[in-house]
């Protein structure tokens, strides 16, 4: 392999340098999938890696569900789907779900990529591939069930079942879906995709016998054994996002984020803090600046609104979040305590992903995958 595709390290700043510190626990992603494929079973579970583990560090992360005898993975691009390979065993399938970009049939085939196809163009493409390399070459197919976003449409997926010849020197791997909803259990088009799904697959399997299936997702998981088939696609939920909102969430946090106070001081009546003078003290108040922001991933939206914790009390925000800081009301804690260089917990025992995401107007996907690379990363469960 090229050097310059080996897997980078999890970027990380040294301890004494950061403003932040990401803790990611491995042992509680392995947990999480131990549970997943549990609930999935009897269908295989894998583990979704796109978005660099959902922000978590695939170097890291991958090897971790290897070690717990995880064996398919998905990314969402082929340079991810490459990068992973360096982290897998041989014998590991790695499905890139937007499938090969026009001239990249080579990466998938020098990294032992497998494309999903989305629609005709790329089938032609993988086609013309197999032609020219003159063998067959495998794909999973992706056929859309109700959501409009990716995969065949029916009449496309039609085509394909009357004209033998579009998969001529494709080797069909997985044929899959994906559903819109799956986090609101009661929601009727997830029956329909349900059913959709059935119906498709066994259309396919006319030809292709035997062809697993795909259609859950995280919160698909958990909507019942209709759902499973031979594959579940778990991606949050390794992460420790609720997959049923509604619910309490079975799956352990394996995410801590604290921030560095870099300096407190007291503002009197009148005096605003912050950009825009949204915020403005009805008398005094004890003002401390934390050194992370939204070029850190901390949403904007959480201005005036969001919340910090110290030694489990919880902390509001003050005035809007910068690039850089965060400004909080720490007024009547012990002076030691919000003096510069003490930490503040943003994520932890007192506040998860999703508790963020709710106060953000958001969901938790954005808050992890927004996290930045100025943090001081470490990692829990390495042995």
């Amino acid at each position: 392999m090229d050097p310059h595709l080996s897997p980078p390290a999890a970027p990380t700043v040294p301890i004494e340098r950061a403003g932040a510190r990401l803790t990611v626990d491995l042992d509680a992603i392995r947990a999480n999938y131990r549970l997943l494929r549990e609930r999935a079973g009897p269908a295989a579970c894998a583990g979704v890696m796109k978005a660099d583990a959902y922000g978590l560090g695939m170097a890291m992360v991958a090897p971790a569900l290897v070690r717990e005898g995880c064996r398919v993975f998905f990314t969402a691009h082929v340079d991810e789907g490459m990068r992973l390979r360096a982290l897998v065993p041989p014998d590991a399938t790695i499905y890139v779900l937007h499938g090969p970009p026009p001239g990249a049939a080579r990466a998938f085939l020098e990294h032992d990529l497998v494309p999903v196809l989305n629609d005709p163009a790329q089938v032609a493409d993988w086609r013309a591939a197999a032609r020219t390399l003159g063998r067959v070459l495998p794909a999973a197919i992706q056929f859309d069930t109700g959501m409009s976003r990716m995969g065949l449409a029916p009449a496309d997926l039609q085509a394909l079942l009357d004209d033998p010849g579009l998969l001529d020197g494709i080797r069909l791997v997985l044929a899959m879906s994906h559903l819109a909803c799956a986090d609101e259990a009661a929601h009727p088009l997830n029956a329909l995709q349900c059913e959709h799904f059935r119906a498709g697959l066994e259309r396919l399997r006319a030809r292709f016998p035997g062809l697993p299936g795909s259609l859950a997702n995280s919160s698909g998981i958990f909507l019942g054994g209709a759902f499973h088939h031979q594959l579940a696609r778990p991606g949050a939920a390794l992460y420790g996002i609720n997959p049923q909102p509604r619910a309490a969430n079975p799956l352990r946090q394996p995410v801590a984020l604290a921030a560095s106070i870099v300096q407190t001081r007291t503002v009197q009546a009148g005096d605003i803090v912050g950009y825009g003078a949204n915020f403005t003290a009805s008398g005094p108040t004890r003002i401390a600046t934390i050194s992370i922001g939204y070029a850190d991933g901390w949403l904007r939206s959480l201005s005036g609104r969001g919340h910090v914790f110290i030694d489990g009390a919880r902390v509001p925000v003050v005035g809007n979040v910068s690039m850089d800081s965060i400004t909080l009301d720490v007024s009547g804690f012990p002076e030691a305590r919000v003096a510069p260089g003490q930490l503040v917990e943003l994520l932890g025992a007192h506040q998860t992903v999703d508790d963020v995401a709710q106060e953000a107007g958001t969901i938790g996907y954005e808050v992890l995958t927004r996290l930045g690379s100025r943090f001081h990363r470490s990692y829990l469960g390495l042995a």
